[in-house]
């Protein structure tokens, strides 16, 4: 359970850095199946794109960092499919999810986070994929395109991040050492 805790760790953390790389590429976000510059924004970001066509009403262009950004973002999102997979086969053969120390909202949490939110961001994120849509079109269509899915994929990634954040803040108030050493070496909590 720890070893897939830091795996996940270190890929929401790349996943974090190369999504906002992509989102700083294209700040505007559409419902169906197209979306560009010539097509009318559900909503947009206010903040400069990386790409010059993109009109965001700034001044200026950052630079484009969507090659590197995509390639390390489709091999954390793998790399964390993996430690999810491993994660819930673990806690489902040893019983960890049924006899899990947790409490009430701290239960429900965890749970919408592990079997609504990890799932969504897998599902969506798929959605988006030309070539995984390619052989399976449904993937994209039950979202209502790529689009829309890549608006959800947004929404809940912002739902996780305000999980971590309240993760973090909950940690550090029950006793943030004794929860770190309980996270690398083991022990009681």
């Amino acid at each position: 359970m720890r070893v897939t805790h830091w795996i996940t760790v270190l890929c929401f953390l790349a996943l974090l850095v190369s999504g906002v790389n992509l989102v700083i590429s294209h700040p505007r976000f559409y419902w169906g199946e197209e979306g560009n510059v010539n097509t009318p924004a559900l909503f947009q970001l206010p903040i400069p794109a990386s790409r010059a066509a993109v009109q965001t009403g700034y001044g200026y262009v950052l630079p484009d960092q969507n090659g590197w950004s995509r390639s390390l973002h489709f091999q954390a999102a793998w790399l964390v499919v993996f430690a999810g997979l491993t994660y819930a086969l673990h806690g489902w053969r040893t019983g960890h999810f049924v006899r899990s120390p947790y409490v009430g909202l701290q239960r429900a949490a965890y749970a919408g986070v592990v079997f609504v939110l990890f799932p969504l961001m897998i599902w969506t994120g798929l959605a988006m994929s030309p070539a995984v849509t390619g052989a399976l079109p449904f993937l994209a269509g039950i979202w209502g395109g790529h689009q829309s899915a890549r608006t959800i994929h947004f929404f809940t990634t912002l739902s996780l991040v305000a999980f971590v954040a309240g993760h973090i803040a909950m940690v550090a108030i029950s006793g943030f050492r004794r929860h770190m050493r309980a996270m690398t070496i083991g022990g009681e909590q």
